[in-house]
């Protein structure tokens, strides 16, 4: 056998040790809001030091983790030095939504049905915790490299934007990479993605009885003139295309509405949370001017009305780098041996933390163990699920590609 079958080989004989591994990363929950991940981070560190890898904890001091909007982060960082050459730093992200409703399985039991595992991050990414665990360990067993360094990068807000994961080990200089391979989603090799600005805006009136509804004013009614103006814009996003595969147009989104006091109360306040899609040729700043303008327009004229417009998050577009080359080639030649078909490297309407690594001149890719679409793995939805075909397939081409880059 030549190597990249010594290393399929090793992956195989090793799988079911594996699932195990990510099961016990799926039963420790990691709700985010409200982000007390530190938990996970300790049974994730104690896990892979049975593995024979050792994890540097990073604590964030607590008043950045709250600041952030979480409770308590711990980024792991695992360290493999093999000799002189680059570092390449695979990124996975512990932290998840809540789960919700609807499941019909454990959304934190890890369960096995047909083939599946099911569970909240069995697709989105905890999943990759093991992906990349597991391939170091067959390149180590197999390979043996002796140039170059793999580090292996655990955190936990990518859902709260990662400045407090990769973004604040980046600014300390915790890391250093060359290259950057982060948790995937789908068989395809991201090399773009989608920015996203989300605000909170509050529209204040005078609470009153509903009996006199004219000694009072409405919250509510100039919220939903705002909204009304919003949902215009996002008819005329649909005119805006991206030329990046796999991107379409910019959207908004209102996910979260609050207000009122009780049936018969005029509300005097109602707040809504909204997220806005940016495509990478937008520029952000101006996005958010021409949202705060419209805003402020529909709420004008409305006698009594104040309005409070808060930015929440700035996740700029990931824009590929010159340098991600090896990357796409090696995790596309390696695809299509493994999976018997051709991996497109194209852009996401997703946003994620990998952006804060290109920011920083470092460059990546997203590739991991996942579907071949998102909507496949019900990331974010009920009875989250991922093929364990797939798990094993996307382990062999990180090992492979490992293999390529340090050789």
């Amino acid at each position: 056998m030549n190597t990249y079958e010594q290393l399929d080989a090793w992956i195989d004989a090793h799988f079911d040790e594996q699932v195990r591994f990510l099961q016990e990363l799926i039963r420790v929950p990691t709700d985010t809001p409200p982000g007390n991940n530190a938990p996970h981070a300790e049974r994730a560190a104690e896990l892979l030091h049975g593995f024979g890898l050792e994890a540097e904890k990073h604590r964030v001091p607590e008043a950045e983790v709250r600041a952030a909007g979480l409770e308590s982060i711990t980024n792991l960082v695992v360290r493999r030095q093999y000799g002189p050459g680059r570092t390449v730093l695979l990124n996975a992200h512990g932290d998840v939504v809540p789960p919700g409703e609807g499941w019909t399985h454990d959304p934190y039991g890890g369960e096995i049905e047909d083939g599946k595992i099911y569970g909240r991050a069995a697709a989105v990414s905890k999943c990759d915790f093991s992906t990349f665990a597991f391939a170091v360990r067959a390149l180590e067993a197999v390979a043996r490299p002796s140039a170059g360094s793999v580090e292996l990068l655990f955190t936990y807000d990518e859902e709260f934007g990662g400045e407090v994961g990769p973004g604040w080990l980046l600014q300390h200089k915790v890391i250093k990479p060359d290259l950057m391979i982060a948790a995937g989603f789908s068989y395809q090799v991201v090399t773009a993605h989608n920015g996203c600005l989300q605000m909170e805006v509050t529209v204040h009136g005078k609470m009153a009885h509903a009996a006199i509804p004219d000694s009072g004013v409405d919250a509510l009614q100039a919220a939903v003139r705002i909204l009304n103006a919003l949902y215009a814009q996002n008819t005329l996003y649909k005119q805006v295309r991206s030329t990046v595969e796999g991107i379409t147009h910019p959207y908004l989104n209102v996910g979260l509405i609050e207000g009122g006091t009780n049936t018969n109360v005029i509300p005097g306040r109602v707040s809504f949370k909204l997220d806005r899609r940016m495509i990478p040729e937008e520029n952000p700043a101006e996005v958010e001017a021409t949202l705060r303008r419209v805003i402020q327009e529909a709420a004008a004229g409305q006698p009594g009305i104040t309005v409070e417009v808060k930015r929440m998050l700035l996740a700029n577009a990931m824009k590929p780098l010159p340098g991600n080359k090896p990357l796409v080639e090696a995790i596309q030649k390696h695809g299509q041996q493994v999976f018997g078909e051709v991996i497109p490297a194209m852009g996401t309407p997703l946003y994620t933390d990998v952006r804060l690594f290109c920011e920083a001149g470092i460059p990546g890719v997203i590739y991991g163990a996942g579907p071949r679409t998102v909507l496949e793995s019900h990331a974010k939805r009920a009875d989250e699920r991922l093929e364990l075909e797939d798990l094993r397939r996307a382990t062999k081409v990180i090992a492979r590609t490992l293999h390529d880059l340090l050789g």
